[in-house]
């Protein structure tokens, strides 16, 4: 049984030089923790976690692992500049041994995954919420569209 957690970074501010250096507001760091309590009491732990290497999934990413243990973090520019097939490339290729994967990302690509790993209802992600898939499989590389089960949509 493989579980895939996807997040957008929580709310972010616009008084950075550029668009990958903007930060979290006060308020999207509030609801990164309150996120963070509420799915650690059910899943206390990540195998593996992708992150977008702009500021603000980082940041998203650096409170929600202050609560939740990610066993694995890596950070990569793909997320941000890619698209849905690229972030598929990051699910199917994550390797067998991590049962658990958290992609911290940006909408409008993180939802249109979400929605098309599900029932293909589109689900416009809100800054900081994250979706549960749950996908009956043994293999990464066996997700396709449409094979996911949403368990729960955290907001």
């Amino acid at each position: 049984m493989k579980h895939l957690f996807l997040m957008r970074h929580g709310e972010a501010s616009f008084s950075a030089d550029s668009d990958f250096e903007r930060t979290l507001t006060s308020r999207g760091r509030e609801k990164i923790v309150r996120i963070a309590k509420s799915f650690n009491e059910n899943t206390p732990e990540i195998d593996i976690m992708y992150c977008s290497s702009a500021s603000r999934t980082q940041e998203t990413a650096k409170i929600f692992s202050q609560t939740v243990l990610i066993k694995k973090q890596e950070f990569t520019r793909i997320i941000y500049d890619g698209d849905m097939r690229d972030l598929m490339d990051l699910v199917e290729n994550c390797s067998d041994e991590f049962d658990r994967l958290l992609i911290v990302g940006h909408n409008p690509v993180i939802s249109m995954l979400a929605s098309s790993l599900c029932d293909g209802i589109y689900r416009n992600m809100q800054p900081g919420d994250l979706i549960s898939i749950q996908f009956p499989l043994e293999s990464w590389n066996s997700v396709t569209f449409g094979s996911g089960i949403l368990l729960e949509i955290m907001s």
